[in-house]
């Protein structure tokens, strides 16, 4: 069987320092807020080439967080609207919704699947704050045209860089780009926990102290509550372990390229899309989606020859029951639409084999 994804060989590189750091963690009694997490936020930040990082609970927290300091700034009030890409997680509109500000939902490039920025400008409203870009599948989202509207209507950018750490821009990494950003370190992440974490960077100091202070109860300072925060907070252990695996995340990057390379230069089917990309720095392929017509059947056919797959994501956001009360219907974003109805995501993860990425490929050649 090839796996989709193999969290334990993706770990088995750096187990012996994990359990090292655990044993450390263990045997310091802190387990909150202390020194591990502070080198950790400390290397994220130069790694990313910004001035603060603030480790929290999880990816969608680091975006909730953002939007809560904006409101708190009064940059944002209950009401303003956020632009974001249709085509994305269901994380990405939760965190604007959660704050009780409005999604204005944009349709994807169908080549990149990430926002079609032809198409936000005209959205834009007095009562628009931000644009939300998401890096999907690893794949930079950005432009100088993005820039320049943002610009022109005085809008924060605000990345959701969950699936895209280490990808680059004109040299400038994503999370580094926007206003802020968030990460996600779940599990299954380039960059990932052996449990729930996520964080955010910016460049904004008084933004990030005000997100440090929400996430710890909306507290700086310990039984003073400046403001109505929650609890949203990287622990000792997740730090120590991100730490270790930071020092991994370009070589394992690198590795995804080479099988994101082989795919490429190796799938050939009719019936099939592969990724488009210009730049393979842009690119840290943390997922390898390939769109087809006959998606359900394929799926088939390679769980039939032993090689896992999933789909990434069947559902938008818009037609999820979650969101009925905002009043979307089907056909309200056809590429969204189609996307979700025809991608395929195959195994992408550090370890693949040669034998395996040959084995994915062949199968795909016999698919008929």
């Amino acid at each position: 069987m090839v796996k989709f994804l193999d969290l334990q060989k993706i770990n088995q590189q750096c187990a012996t320092e994990l359990k090292q750091a655990a044993a450390e963690v263990i045997d310091s009694g802190w387990y909150l807020m202390g020194e591990k997490l502070k080198q950790f936020e400390n290397n994220l930040a130069e790694y990313n080439g910004v001035k603060n990082a603030i480790g929290v609970a999880n990816g969608l927290d680091a975006l909730r967080l953002i939007f809560k300091a904006y409101l708190e700034m009064g940059v944002m009030q209950e009401g303003d609207e956020v632009i974001v890409p249709a085509n994305t997680y269901i994380a990405s509109i939760l965190a604007i919704t959660d704050n009780r500000l409005k999604p204005v939902l944009v349709e994807p490039d169908i080549n990149t699947y990430n926002i079609d920025f032809t198409k936000i400008e005209q959205l834009i409203t007095s009562r628009t704050r931000a644009i939300m870009v998401v890096h999907l599948y690893g794949q930079v989202g950005w432009s100088e045209e993005l820039q320049s509207i943002a610009k022109r209507h005085k809008l924060k950018i605000i990345e959701d860089n969950a699936q895209s750490i280490g990808a680059v821009w004109h040299d400038k990494k994503t999370g580094a780009l926007g206003d802020a950003a968030g990460f996600s370190f779940y599990p299954g992440k380039n960059l990932g926990a052996l449990g729930d974490a996520g964080a955010v960077t910016t460049n904004d100091d008084e933004l990030a102290s005000l997100i440090r202070a929400l996430g710890n109860y909306g507290s700086l300072e310990k039984y003073k509550n400046d403001f109505q925060g929650l609890n949203s907070r990287l622990d000792e252990m997740q730090a120590a372990f991100l730490d270790i695996k930071l020092k991994y995340i370009d070589s394992d990057t690198e590795s995804r390229r080479k099988i994101a390379t082989y795919y490429l230069q190796n799938i050939s089917h009719p019936d099939i899309a592969l990724p488009c990309f210009t730049d393979y720095a842009g690119h840290v392929f943390h997922l390898f989606v390939i769109r087809t017509n006959r998606r359900d059947e394929l799926q088939s056919y390679l769980i039939s020859n032993g090689i896992q797959t999933l789909i990434h994501y069947p559902i938008p956001p818009h037609l999820q029951l979650a969101y009925t009360n905002l009043g979307f219907h089907n056909g309200d974003f056809p590429i969204t639409e189609k996307i979700a109805q025809t991608c395929l995501s195959l195994p992408m993860w550090p370890g693949l084999t040669f034998n395996d990425i040959s084995t994915i490929c062949e199968a795909i050649k016999k698919f008929s």
